[in-house]
């Protein structure tokens, strides 16, 4: 299974449909982690989109956060800004464990990161508009098979961050 991971976009459109086209033939599912700042009307055409409501999003038909299965992984989408991501991803963690979520996706701080911890992968794909401690606008690839996981990172354009590819194992 892969996923498309991306989040922070602020108001891009043509660009972040444009990630979303070149991708959609290889991905099962692609996140939103919020702040895309667009109305829900925008993404009508993308049947297999996840996108929950950032602190910069007003459109309050999205959701806040999304626990949802697919394809056998259970998954806690959120934007972070509710759970205090900025300053510890403690609360966050709380919560994923409460859902029983082996992987969470999130965004708010703007920075690219995955890690595991307490059995869980955890994905910040960072800000597709307006990145933090990176010069790249990214998003993330998951390709989850047979209980292993590996994060491959792009910038807008599809290149892929090499430095930031992570690898893990589900127990």
């Amino acid at each position: 299974m892969k996923l498309l991971i991306i989040s922070d976009s602020h108001g891009l459109q043509d660009e972040l449909f444009g990630v979303f086209d070149r991708h959609a033939k290889e991905v099962d599912k692609i996140i939103h982690c919020g702040d895309s700042e667009l109305s829900k009307d925008a993404f009508i055409s993308y049947d297999n989109l996840l996108i929950v409501r950032g602190n910069c999003d007003y459109d309050a038909s999205f959701n806040d956060e999304i626990n949802t299965d697919v394809m056998g992984l259970k998954i806690f989408l959120v934007h972070g800004h509710l759970h205090n991501v900025k300053s510890s991803a403690v609360n966050l963690s709380y919560r994923a464990e409460e859902l029983n979520a082996k992987l969470v996706c999130y965004g708010h701080t703007h920075v690219a990161i995955s890690f595991q911890e307490n059995g869980i992968i955890y994905i910040n794909p960072g800000s597709f508009r307006l990145p933090r401690k990176r010069i790249e606008r990214s998003y993330a690839i998951l390709n989850y098979q047979q209980d292993e996981a590996t994060v491959n990172y792009y910038d807008h354009l599809g290149k892929e961050i090499l430095d930031l590819k992570n690898s893990f194992v589900l127990l």
